[in-house]
């Protein structure tokens, strides 16, 4: 599949994670469940937790490859972000969704590693 596929499969998945996460933290309200899910969800984040991921050698070659293959090279960015951190983050969705498809036991690391680098505050 082409990387914005992966990508779109991802950012579903990822976003059903993070929602079940909250969940599971005892957050019950909706607006609060939004509020709270956008620290996680957001293309800042996104991009800022692949960052991370490949300053530490996390990811393995095959999600590199699904990196790389999901990046919109969007010049303009979306919702007020610019376009290389947009493309940061939907790099990242390709990776959740490379990793979705593939039914790959990496894939609750890569998440938990995810929600553990953002509750950690470590976002630069």
């Amino acid at each position: 599949m082409n990387g914005l596929t992966l990508a779109y499969i991802g950012d579903a998945y990822y976003e059903l994670q993070i929602r079940d996460h909250l969940l599971n933290k005892g957050y019950t309200h909706v607006k609060q469940l939004h509020s709270k899910a956008i620290k996680y969800t957001s293309s800042i984040a996104q991009a800022n937790i692949v960052q991370m991921m490949i300053d530490n050698n996390i990811l393995l070659e095959d999600e590199i490859n699904a990196y790389k293959r999901g990046r919109n090279n969007s010049t303009s960015g979306r919702k007020n972000v610019d376009g290389e951190t947009y493309a940061k983050a939907t790099g990242f969705e390709s990776i959740i969704g490379y990793l979705y498809l593939e039914k790959n036991n990496r894939l609750d690391l890569i998440v938990n590693i995810s929600i553990n680098y953002i509750e950690k505050g470590d976002l630069q």
